[in-house]
Parts: structure tokens; sequence; C-alpha cells
């Protein structure tokens, strides 16, 4: 059965895409997320059922709220609330070259929640990183480096199990081999890498651009799967995101990952956030396949599927890491899980792969989750990011929400 699928502008369709394609393939999906509500000239947390978008900040006056609820998925699909809109009808207006204020548009579908993001969760992502700190940003380097190394490994990745006595005889052939790097610990070691992505609050929703900084010559998306974990360390649902990575930047050194990782509009999240349920948990996401496009202004194209199967670290692993006795979150956190996409496709000149130019549009999906649109920008020219904790507390108790 498929969920009947709202209209949206062809103009929006030109790159933001359909609400068919946005949406879950399921019809039984359990969907919130956040809008921009124009009345209360403020974000409302939503319910998207049917094509339509109904706003519950009456309720919950935060998607941290809901999100810490015993069952959050059984409560809101049993409420109601007053209907604001057409979802395609929105996601066209939060596309929109000119979008009418006057109108919703869709936000990131968290806002508490901390931003985290966990790094080198694949193998092939370890390698990348591997060559990106010995090549020191230098793409032709970069290229006869992975030759090299990847002829010297001869194991298979993919069922490397981080942690295990395979990964530490591998970290110890590579050191041998003169190839130590701090990736390999993180990679292929019993910790795991965990950061802050960015700022509460300033993750950008579909549908907008998202942004490198224009002084990066050598950058790249990472579509990823989004783990939504309650202050418990239970976690309650997922959504579509894109750490936007800045491979020059982090290559130099590891010292400068806030550099490369937290800049205006670099984390990207949604569109909406799928709760778990009978139907949809962890059990779906560990055999959830993330897929990547990439198309730009100059013709060049790319594609590429992301496993969730290859990861070398459990998601829940990832989560225990994150949150417990040893570190809270009391308002919870998104944690982005990493991804296997490897960017060596030659974009310009022969061995210098792929980076980023500006009005790339990436698509990242899945059909459990929908669709993650974004407009590649200069990070210095996205929209400014002006709408933290204190606005979003004084905004709701002016409506009377808090």
């Amino acid at each position: 059965m498929t969920l009947p699928r709202p209209r949206g502008s062809a103009a929006a369709a030109d790159w933001v895409g359909t609400a068919a394609e946005a949406l879950p393939d399921d019809a039984d999906s359990v969907l919130i997320g956040r809008i921009w509500d124009p009345s209360g000239d403020g974000p409302s947390p939503v319910i998207v059922r049917d094509g339509e978008v109904i706003d519950i900040s009456h309720r919950f006056p935060t998607v941290r709220d809901i999100c810490e609820l015993p069952d959050p998925a059984a409560t809101v699909a049993g409420l109601d609330g007053p209907t604001v809109g057409d979802f395609g009808e929105i996601l066209a207006n939060t596309g929109a070259a000119t979008r009418d204020r006057g109108r919703p548009w869709l936000l990131a579908p968290v806002d508490l929640q901390a931003l985290k993001a966990a790094g080198v969760t694949f193998p092939i992502s370890m390698i990348e990183r591997v060559i990106e700190e010995r090549a020191r940003g230098d793409l032709a380097l970069a290229a006869d480096i992975r030759h090299r190394m990847l002829a010297d490994v001869g194991v298979d990745l993919h069922s490397l199990e981080a942690g295990s006595p395979e990964a530490d005889r591998l970290k110890s052939l590579l050191i041998a081999e003169g190839m130590w790097s701090q990736y390999l610990e993180v990679g292929i070691g019993p910790d795991a890498e965990i950061f802050t992505k960015g700022q509460i609050l300033s993750a950008v929703g579909t549908a907008v651009p998202v942004g490198v900084l224009a002084a990066s010559t050598w950058n790249n998306p990472e579509p990823e799967v989004t783990l939504i974990v309650q202050s418990s360390g239970r976690i309650v649902g997922a959504t579509l995101g894109n750490d936007v990575n800045l491979r020059d930047i982090e290559g130099r050194s590891a010292l400068l990952l806030p550099l490369a990782k937290d800049n205006n509009a670099s984390c990207a999240l949604g569109p909406l956030i799928r709760l778990f349920d009978d139907r949809f948990g962890m059990d779906r996401v560990r055999e959830l396949e993330v897929r990547l496009e990439v198309r730009g202004e100059d013709g060049f194209h790319l594609e590429a599927v992301s496993e969730m199967t290859q990861m070398s670290r459990d998601p829940e692993e990832l989560v225990r890491q994150l949150i417990g006795p040893h570190h809270h979150y009391p308002d919870g956190a998104a944690l982005m899980l990493g991804t296997m996409f490897a960017p060596i496709q030659d974009r310009d000149r022969p061995g210098e792969g792929f980076t980023h130019k500006v009005d790339d549009v990436v698509r990242i999906s899945c059909p459990a989750l929908g669709t993650l649109v974004n407009r590649v920008r200069h990070a210095e020219e996205c929209e400014p990011w002006h709408f933290g904790v204190r606005d979003l507390m004084g905004n709701l108790v002016r409506r009377g929400l808090l």
C-alpha cells in the first residue's frame, strides 16, 4: 500500500523534488517534524499524516518533548490538531526561490537535541581518512597513496568489526608499513569517534542550501542515517542527514575538525523524523541502504550507495558510547551514524577525485525515510543562523506554549 502523495509545484520539483520523493514509501509511517509558523512567528512541531501537516504545538511545544515520551509513536499516532497545510505545498514553499513568508515552510525536524556525529564507522571511509591525513589536502598525492595502501592491505574491509582481533592485526600491519594514523584507532579500535557536528538549533532541513566554506577546495557530502536518542539513551526514531565534510581542512590536521565540520548550514537533517513502532525499529535501521545523488550545473553526475550492513560498529554501540554514565544529554541527541561514501570519482582532472561546486544538488534518499535534498552554497552566503535557544524560549512564552 502506498501513501497518497500530496501535490507540489512544478517549480519546486526542479531541484527540491516532490512530496512523493520526500516522504517514506510506507503508508503506516509515524512522522513528525517542524515548520516555521508565520502566525506565531516561530517554529511548531507537526505530524505529517495522509499528506496533511498537523500542528501539535498546543500539546508539545518542542520536538524534544515528543521524543522524551515513554512511547512517542503511540502518543503521536492518536493526536489531532489544526491542519496547517498540504505537505507538498509547504515543501514547495520551503524551496521556493522567493519564499512566501506568510505561509509555513519546513525546518530541520529536531530542535533542542544535541547535534552529534560518529566518524569513521565504515572501514572504507577509514581508509579514505588515512589517505586524507597523509595527503595533507593534496588531491594528486591522495590518488597515489590510495593505490599503494589498498594494494598493501589486501584484506576484505567490508567484514571487519571494530575492536576485534582481526581489526587489531590490520592496525598492526598498517603501522608496520609506516601507515600509522589516528584514524586507525577510531576506525577499527575499541573507541568510536563521536563529535559535536553543530550547535543546538543550527541544523538546516530539506529544500534549502547546505554550506561549504569558500576557502575549501576538497569537500563532499556525507549521506547518513541519523538516530533520534532520548536523554535516557533509548533510540526512538530516525531521519536522514548530510554531515558535510571539508576534506582539505580536516586533512591538514585532525585538530581542525571543528572548522571542517561546524559551519553555517553544514548540517542538514530531514525531511522528517520517522518514530519507532512495531513496523520500524533498529532491526530495519541496520539493513537500510542510503542512496546519494549529486548533480552539478556542469553536467557532472555521481551516484553512490551506503549500506548500513557494512558498518564496523553496531548503531546501538555508538549510542552507548555517546550517552551513559560517562555523559548525559538532558534534551537527547541526534546522532549521525557515518557513511561508507568514498568520494574518489574524478570530476575535473584525472586522479583528483570529487569535490563540490556551487549549485550542486545533493539528494540523500532511503525508501523508509524519504529524501533529503539540498543545493550547495558557500557557507558564508547561506541564510545566517540567528534563531537560538533564547529566541525559541521567548517565542514559546509569547505564544502561550511554555
